[in-house]
């Protein structure tokens, strides 16, 4: 802390002041502020602005500055001045308080070094799992052309598939660097990377969002996009064979705490009596993920059509 008059003279100096920029704080007192140290305080802006607060026609609520230090680094520093009128034009000071950050802002940096190193990292790791997935992928697909069982080759296909939804979600989260999803533009994009996957007519069959402006944690999302994957996988495989047209409908809405994820479709159905589908791997998952989200599933024949809802109330 200084107390200058109004002609910028130092009247009197902190014993902060002192120990901070290696003078003698009562050495300084009658000097000129631009004398100071080794005149490394005779800085023209801030000179300006001291004079400017003098008059009364400016104030400094905080100014930051390099201070130059011989054979060392400048210093940061945050000024802040204010005018002391003792309502005699000849009594007017200035108390100039110093407040040195030059360590936080060599800390701030550091962390933001950390951050951009670990952003670079992580987009690294992403680029390797997403290699490794399409490796794995290739291969059960290359496996399933080369065996002869008809059962063996319907579960290399399956797990194929499922690698490739597991490659889809991990995609879609990698273009994000928060750690909180936003779900509409998250499952919007999951779908189309499916649609354009697995849909060879686009004008047969197409996938349609509707989800709110919810967010979700990554992990959550993660759940959410593999049962979403494993939904319309299976909705496109089975509700809609030969010829036939329709739309797969996701939808997802929140309110307090409450959500709904539902995937409906206009197909044939699910069949009934004897030609009815035993549980099987993908219902497995489906059940596991919700479970894991303290979620329970829902299956509703929509005549025509099927919907699945997880549903966290």
């Amino acid at each position: 802390m200084l107390l200058l008059d109004d002609n910028l003279l130092v009247m009197a100096a902190s014993r902060s002041f002192g120990t901070a920029f290696g003078v003698d704080s009562a050495a300084v007192v009658g000097d000129d502020l631009a004398r100071v140290g080794n005149g490394q305080w005779a800085v023209p802006q801030l000179r300006a602005l001291l004079r400017a607060t003098v008059s009364g026609h400016a104030d400094i609520p905080a100014y930051e500055m390099d201070l130059a230090v011989a054979d060392a680094p400048p210093r940061k520093l945050i000024l802040t001045a204010r005018r002391l009128d003792y309502g005699d034009a000849d009594s007017v000071r200035l108390t100039l308080s110093i407040a040195d950050v030059t360590e936080a802002r060599l800390a701030l940096k550091a962390k933001d070094d950390l951050l951009r190193e670990k952003a670079v990292l992580l987009q690294e790791l992403q680029h390797r799992v997403a290699n490794s997935l399409q490796i794995v992928a290739s291969v059960l697909l290359l496996s399933a052309r080369r065996v002869q069982s008809e059962e063996t080759r319907v579960h290399l296909r399956d797990a194929h598939q499922r690698v490739m939804s597991v490659a889809a979600v991990q995609r879609q989260l990698a273009v994000t660097s928060a750690s909180d999803v936003r779900l509409a533009h998250y499952l919007r994009d999951l779908c189309e990377s499916l649609g354009a996957s697995m849909i060879r007519d686009h004008d047969r069959i197409s996938i349609v969002t509707k989800v709110d402006d919810s967010m979700a944690i990554a992990d959550t999302a993660v759940s959410l996009g593999l049962i979403v994957t494993e939904l319309v996988i299976n909705a496109l495989k089975h509700a809609y064979p030969g010829l036939h047209r329709g739309t797969i409908q996701v939808r997802y809405e929140s309110l307090d705490g409450a959500w709904a994820l539902s995937v409906s479709d206009d197909g044939v159905g699910v069949p009934r009596g004897d030609d009815a589908p035993t549980p099987r791997l993908g219902t497995s998952i489906i059940e596991a993920l919700a479970k894991q989200l303290q979620a329970t599933v829902e299956l509703v024949d929509l005549q025509p059509g099927t919907k699945v809802s997880i549903i966290h109330a």
